[in-house]
Order: C-alpha cells, then structure tokens, then sequence
C-alpha cells in the first residue's frame, strides 16, 4: 500500500454569500416587497416560513452596518466526476445552513468543504505511477524468455496495488481509497492470464505456481531491437469517505504503459536413429 500527501485547491459547491445589512432585510420583509417576491417567483414558501428563515430580524431593522449571510450554491464547483445532483446537494445544504446576521466587526461564516467534493479534488490531484514488471526465465546476455514456456511476470518497484489519500479542508476529513486486484498484461504475439499482481519467481516459489504469467507463441526476431512488446494496465477502483458522513465511488482509474520483454526460440535437431556402428 502506498500513500501520497497532496496540495488541492477547492473551492466549496455551496458558501454563505454576504448579502444587505439588517436594515435592508427589515425593510424588504415589512414593506411587503418579500410577499411579492414570493408569489411572483410562485414559491411554494409562505412568508411567514421567508421570515422564519431570518430570526429575529425585527431586532436588525436600525442596523445599518451588520450584515446577513445567506446560503449560496453554484453548480460551476461541483467537481469533474461528482455524480451527485446539483439540486439535491442544494436542496441540502439549504435545509441545513439557515441565513445568520454578523454584526459588524465580528467573522463571517466560514465556508465548509463538503466529504464529496474534497475527496474528488483531493483525488484529482493524485498521479498513480505506472506498473513495472520482471519476469522470468530470462536467459543469455539479452534476458530473453523462450516461446512456448509459462514466463513469469510480477509488478515491481512503485507498482502500488491500493493508494490512500487523506484530504482536510476546515473541520472535514476525506479519506480516498483506490484499490486494485491484479494486472492487465496484453502481449503481442502470445497470451497472458493474470488473476493477481504475480510472484517473483524464485525455485522455492517454482513449485507453489504463479497468478500472473504470459506464453509467447513467436520469438521477438521480427520486431525493432528484437524484443516484444507487452501493454501493461492496472485498473483502480476508488472509494471514499469522509468525517460529514458522506461515502460513495469514483470512476475507475487506469494506468497504462508498454514494456519490451526479448523472446527467443530454442531450436531443436531431430536425429534420425540408424544401425550404424
């Protein structure tokens, strides 16, 4: 397992905006100017729920300095990927984050990242490194594996088979998880099968087996610098959690890259027996 620290700028999908001071808020209420607002717009909201939304504001009408903060959301934030709906992310943070009244002088509301969207721009900013492999029998000065016999292939160096990334944002803590089940290894000129990331091959392991290995059914002659290519992928499925309660998945990430891996062809004289002294 690996893990990375990573530096993300996220911008929250929903925010308190600074709107009129208590007085402007007063006046639009009283004046009636809400009620007409109300049924133009055919809100299905009553005024007296529109003033339930601003407590108190009677209290505010003379002040002309302190300022109301409402609850904003804008669909640009939303981060490539989420799956969410706008509207239901909305609709959410609405019921739950009512207008406050800062009087001046003292900190408006501080925005609040939510689970989901830290964790998508948090992993966002994730580079997985690609897969490197070894294998064996490697034979000669070149290292060649022979047509026809079970090569052995294993992820080396970096190859990460789960990625933790761990993101926090205000007082919300994503955890992302990617997580993968073996390699994909595509050979020209022959067929792998891989149920997991392989087993370094050593005489010991020979006689346990491998979960990961490739049969060449032709030698590398007939390509540049005779060696034989082999696409190389690792498929990541991706989960997250976070500290507001939020969970769900990501797309599938995949890291793909192309190795050489030098084939050769062992040739065989067949001797014709005779009773020859």
């Amino acid at each position: 397992m690996s893990s990375q620290v990573v530096a993300a700028t996220v911008h929250p999908v929903c925010w308190y905006e600074r709107s009129g001071t208590g007085a402007d808020r007063a006046e639009w209420i009283d004046s009636g100017k809400a009620a007409s607002y109300l049924s133009t717009t055919h809100s299905q909201q009553t005024l007296d729920e529109y003033k339930a939304r601003f407590p108190n504001y009677e209290s505010y009408a003379d002040d002309t300095e302190g300022r109301w903060y409402i609850p904003f959301c804008d669909p640009r934030y939303m981060a490539d990927g989420d799956e969410r709906d706008f509207g239901e992310v909305m609709a959410d943070y609405y019921a739950d984050n009512a207008p406050v009244y800062v009087p001046a002088g003292q900190a408006a509301p501080e925005p609040v990242i939510d689970g989901a969207t830290l964790a998508q721009a948090a992993w966002d900013a994730v580079t997985i490194p690609t897969a490197t492999i070894g294998y064996n029998p490697m034979v000669g000065d070149v290292g060649a594996t022979i047509v026809g016999m079970d090569t052995w292939v294993w992820a080396t160096g970096d190859t990460p088979k789960e990625v933790t990334v761990t993101a926090t944002a205000g007082a919300t803590t994503a955890t992302i998880t990617a997580t993968a089940k073996w390699l994909t290894l595509q050979p020209k000129d022959g067929t792998a099968k891989c149920t997991g990331f392989g087993i370094p091959w050593t005489e010991e392991n020979d006689a346990k087996g491998t979960n990961c290995k490739i049969i060449f059914n032709r030698s590398s002659a007939h390509f540049k610098d005779s060696v034989t290519p082999v696409d190389v992928k690792v498929n990541y499925a991706i989960t997250y959690t976070a500290t507001d309660g939020a969970t769900g998945t990501m797309d599938t990430h995949t890291t793909s890259t192309t190795t050489t891996i030098p084939v050769a062809e062992i040739q065989t004289i067949i001797v014709q027996p005779t009773d020859e002294p």
